[in-house]
């Protein structure tokens, strides 16, 4: 399955006790599954997977197995700092039927995360893995970059099929695909730098601001496929207010507030992140009804 499109970097909900709302989960993807979007992100950055035990990993992979729509393309996040362990995870969501694994490097000893200890680290996970890898490179999270000439000896993995980075660097995602093969698969994860990265070469991109406004970002990619410039400029240009007020200044509990406000459930975060106050609730309010008046419903 070609790796392209737009890909929601799906949240995770929580009641108001802190657990897991797996129906929850099945109605927002079961209203994603309308949205023309390409597929689903599971337990990423966006999804909190950071929050997440190994029991609650497995049933958030599930759940989305479950309700995602035929064809569509379905990653999960199981990059941990422990080898073995990310490879426990990549063999579960194999199991249940996933197309690629999504890997964020180590970062806890990121001292000793040097370039050729980085490669070792994604080769055994690559030799193991029954379902094609991705790196997942997310510096602001995690410290540890995923460089050009680190990316350019993975891609030469036959089990290593694509990226996702998140840096929003465009410079930085430029030198990634001068340096792998066409057949290596990039993806954007920032949304501020979907159009440009797409003209560089990038496949589409995998989005928290497609949680809330998946419509625009379809759009944005469908705009950028047709070679439409200005429309894709327009599109852009519409998104960033959003991009930059609510994922990059808010984080996670802008994004579950905004998805609240279009009638889908993003609900609360975990500890220690902080909720919103309701100043921040407001603009939240006002940025979407502007956007995307309109409710989304299962």
């Amino acid at each position: 399955m070609k790796l392209q499109g737009i890909i929601p970097a799906l949240t995770t909900p929580f009641d108001a006790h802190g657990a897991m709302s797996l129906d929850r989960l099945r109605d927002n993807v079961t209203a994603y599954n309308r949205m023309g979007l390409s597929g689903y992100l599971a337990v990423g950055s966006t999804g909190e997977s950071v929050f997440l035990n190994r029991m609650e990993f497995e049933n958030v992979v599930a759940v989305v197995r479950e309700a995602a729509a035929p064809g569509r393309i379905l990653i999960a996040g199981t990059g941990v700092d422990s080898t073995a362990e990310t490879i426990s995870r990549t063999n579960v969501a194999a199991g249940l039927g996933y197309d690629f694994a999504l890997v964020c490097p180590p970062y806890y000893y990121k001292s000793m995360m040097k370039p050729d200890v980085l490669v070792e680290h994604y080769q055994r996970i690559a030799d193991a893995s029954p379902i094609p890898v991705l790196l997942y490179s997310v510096p602001q999270f995690t410290g540890v970059a995923i460089e050009p000439d680190v990316a350019a000896r993975l891609a030469e993995h036959k089990n290593i099929a694509g990226m996702k980075d998140s840096s929003g660097n465009v410079d930085r995602l430029g030198a990634i695909l001068a340096a792998v093969p066409e057949t290596f698969e990039v993806m954007t994860g920032a949304s501020t730098t979907l159009y440009p990265s797409m003209i560089l070469g990038a496949k589409g991109a995998i989005l928290a601001l497609a949680d809330f406004l998946p419509e625009l970002c379809v759009e944005l990619f469908d705009a950028v496929v047709a070679r439409n410039a200005e429309r894709s400029l327009e599109l852009q240009r519409r998104i960033l207010p959003a991009s930059h007020k609510i994922v990059s200044s808010m984080g996670i509990a802008g994004v579950k507030y905004a998805m609240d406000c279009r009638g889908l459930y993003g609900g609360l975060v975990r500890r220690p992140l902080p909720s919103l106050d309701e100043s921040q609730c407001k603009k939240v309010e006002a940025l979407v009804a502007g956007l995307a008046p309109a409710a989304v419903s299962a």
